[in-house]
């Protein structure tokens, strides 16, 4: 079938929006017609560093729509069905076996080399192979193939309005909220502080203010977003760009330093203060995609003597059967407003939706596929 998708032919160079050719879905397969899709900083480092795997590829990660035709050997979702796509896993090894696929021994594989497992690729332009399969969907098009490793329905009682909102749940906003209430889990009234108040960070936030933590204080450069912070449930902001010594300040506001800390800014400096702003026993998370090879330099004898643990989180450790229905749920209660965080654009507007989000205008743009 002809499918209409956003094309990267080489690095640093805008999308193409190209008519590609996809093929029927495989046995173990499921095709979805997307409604909407999100913009992930993920994508964005993509488009901005030389890839991993040769172009053309189509990205995209964040992808909700219908299913529309499911292979043989599908049961876990049928035609008709809204669902919300996440990250892929192989399903069988020592990690995804002990229930925590986001840290799959072939997660490099399964989410970024955008083949399938067989090498073979889905996608192609005039007979010549497209690579796809970009964290298992390639949502930037108007159809993806995923599996049921990576889909998630959606309950019939979502709104159709709501249910276009949902994409980002699968990687962005799953990954700040999970980090918070699967990992650091702090409990009512304590502290945290969290750095980079984009889409992560600020789910991490209404993650924080929904279980209830104390003090939360929110670090970034861009005011607005610290604005939005506060609304989202931040007791305290640090505008970076004007306050020299951050970890001080969080000293200040916490007495002796928070119990927990959270950096979403995949910058190593930014992860050691992150790690200085803790007081005794706290614990640092940090999600991101730092270049390779980056390193970070900390102070071993304060990681001692203080007991303060590092750890690095994807995916926010979720199950996303399990955490995403959870999150939706959660905001058709009113508890977790992440539709406060969207800004909606034509599928067409790709390039202007990422601008956006780079500039810091728009916090999470998802991008909508309307009907011609």
């Amino acid at each position: 079938m002809k499918v209409k998708a956003a094309v990267l032919h080489a690095p640093q160079t805008p999308l193409s929006i190209e008519t590609l050719e996809l093929e029927d879905p495989r046995d173990d397969e499921i095709l979805v017609r997307l409604v909407a899709t999100g913009v992930c900083h993920t994508d964005i480092s993509m488009l901005a560093r030389p890839f991993p795997v040769q172009q053309p590829i189509v990205l995209g990660h964040e992808g909700a729509g219908m299913v529309e035709a499911v292979g043989r050997g599908v049961t876990k979702v049928k035609a008709g069905d809204r669902v919300v796509m996440s990250y892929n896993a192989c399903g069988h090894c020592a990690s995804c076996l002990s229930h925590a696929p986001s840290y799959c021994h072939d997660f490099a594989a399964a989410n970024f080399v955008g083949l399938r497992a067989d090498g073979s690729a889905a996608l192609s332009r005039e007979g010549a192979p497209v690579r796809h399969n970009f964290f298992g969907q390639s949502s930037f098009a108007t159809h993806s193939l995923c599996t049921e490793a990576n889909v998630v329905k959606v309950p019939d009682s979502v709104p159709d309005g709501v249910f276009e909102l949902l994409g980002p749940l699968g990687c962005g906003i799953q990954t700040g909220a999970g980090a918070v209430i699967n990992v650091l889990q702090p409990k009512m009234g304590q502290s945290l502080v969290v750095f980079g108040t984009g889409a992560v960070g600020l789910a991490g936030i209404m993650a924080a203010r929904a279980i209830g933590v104390g003090t939360l204080v929110a670090v970034d450069r861009v005011p607005q977003r610290l604005a939005l912070a506060r609304e989202l449930g931040a007791t305290h902001t640090i505008d970076a760009s004007r306050i020299a010594d951050v970890p001080a300040e969080v000293r200040r506001i916490t007495r002796h330093g928070a119990d927990f800390s959270l950096d979403t800014t995949a910058v190593a400096a930014v992860t050691r203060q992150a790690l200085d702003a803790l007081g005794p026993l706290g614990m640092c998370g940090f999600v991101g995609g730092a270049p390779v090879g980056t390193e970070l330099v900390v102070d071993v004898r304060d990681m001692m003597l203080k007991g303060k643990t590092l750890r690095g989180i994807v995916e926010g450790d979720a199950n996303p059967d399990v955490f995403i229905p959870a999150l939706i749920e959660m905001q058709a209660q009113g508890r977790f407003p992440f539709e406060k965080l969207v800004r909606l654009y034509p599928f067409e507007q790709i390039e202007q939706a990422i601008a956006d989000s780079k500039s810091g205008q728009t916090v999470k743009p998802i991008l909508r596929f309307l009907d011609d």
